[in-house]
């Protein structure tokens, strides 16, 4: 058994289900639901009924986590006895980041023996779940804490994340796109395309005419990446907010043009980033040579 704890948070988007067989602990984002405080719990029926609400009207809004409540939670593992590999999403993506940090100094001072690391993944969620799944694999097979450490930060800028959004007036409300240009885009059937670049932001790259040309867009990004790798047992993992359709068209068309590429998963959409991006985001994640757009 590894004399180090993995842990996480609710926005690698992993289902529950894995993180418990894992045993790996997670500390939870909030969110309001037309003004009703939630915590996401990483369940899948739990997301599903989330966007099934969101298509009816309701309105999400997430909050950052402070610094009280990661302290409780790195105190809480490095109670145990075992140093801690903690990993969130991009500091890039929320001040949450800098609040862990904080704590993290706060913790270290009460535990002077016991090692806390946080890591900058440069991720957001399932680029994040891939990271954390990556990394629990390595150490269920007895790979040592430093070892560990050095496969993410060598491999972190190696997950590329691709997404497509449904509805422009998400992106509106969370400031990426102008009033005009939501306007504009929902007239013309405009779907942006989205990346994460090494710098851990989330990026429009394209504006795809129609929903099926931004699916395509996004198969032939992957596609681009494949064919400059050996993509024999590349994994990849589709998450959705309640466009399980598209998601397996996706899947689809991986296993076709590549037949020999690994396990393809596809589950729900965690809450955080579906609340900013709407019911219909659909992303796909999956490690390669290195972070490009094209």
């Amino acid at each position: 058994m590894a004399d180090y704890i993995i842990a996480t948070s609710s926005t690698s988007d992993l289902p529950r289900m894995w993180l418990d067989a894992h045993k790996v602990p997670f500390i939870s984002y909030s969110f309001t639901i037309n003004d009703q405080a939630a915590e996401d719990d990483c369940r899948e029926e739990s997301r599903a009924a989330i966007y099934a609400g969101m298509r009816r009207g309701d309105v999400l809004k997430t909050s950052m986590i402070n610094e009280f409540a990661y302290e409780e939670f790195f105190r809480g593992l490095l109670k145990t006895g075992k140093d801690v590999i903690f990993l969130d999403m991009s500091k890039e993506m929320s001040a949450s980041y800098q609040n862990s940090e904080n704590a993290a100094e706060a913790i270290r001072a009460e535990f002077p023996d016991r090692r806390l690391y946080v890591m900058d993944t440069r991720c957001i969620s399932g680029g994040l779940g891939t990271l954390v799944v990556n990394m629990v694999r390595r150490m269920e097979a007895g790979a040592d804490f430093d070892a560990v450490i050095a496969w993410g930060e060598e491999n972190k800028l190696k997950i590329a994340h691709r997404f497509t959004v449904d509805d422009l007036n998400y992106l509106k409300a969370g400031g990426r796109v102008s009033n005009a240009s939501a306007l504009v885009g929902s007239l013309l059937s405009i779907k942006p395309v989205l990346y994460v670049p090494d710098r851990g932001t989330l990026d429009v790259v394209k504006k795809a005419r129609g929903r099926k040309m931004a699916l395509h867009t996004i198969r032939d990004g992957i596609l681009h990446d494949l064919s400059k790798m050996d993509p024999a047992g590349t994994e990849f993992h589709i998450l959705h907010a309640d466009c399980l359709a598209d998601a397996e068209y996706i899947r689809d068309e991986i296993r076709a043009a590549c037949p020999q590429v690994g396990e393809i998963t596809i589950t729900q959409l965690g809450v955080v980033i579906g609340a900013h991006c709407g019911p219909g985001l659909l992303t796909v994640f999956y490690l390669c040579n290195g972070r490009s757009p094209d």
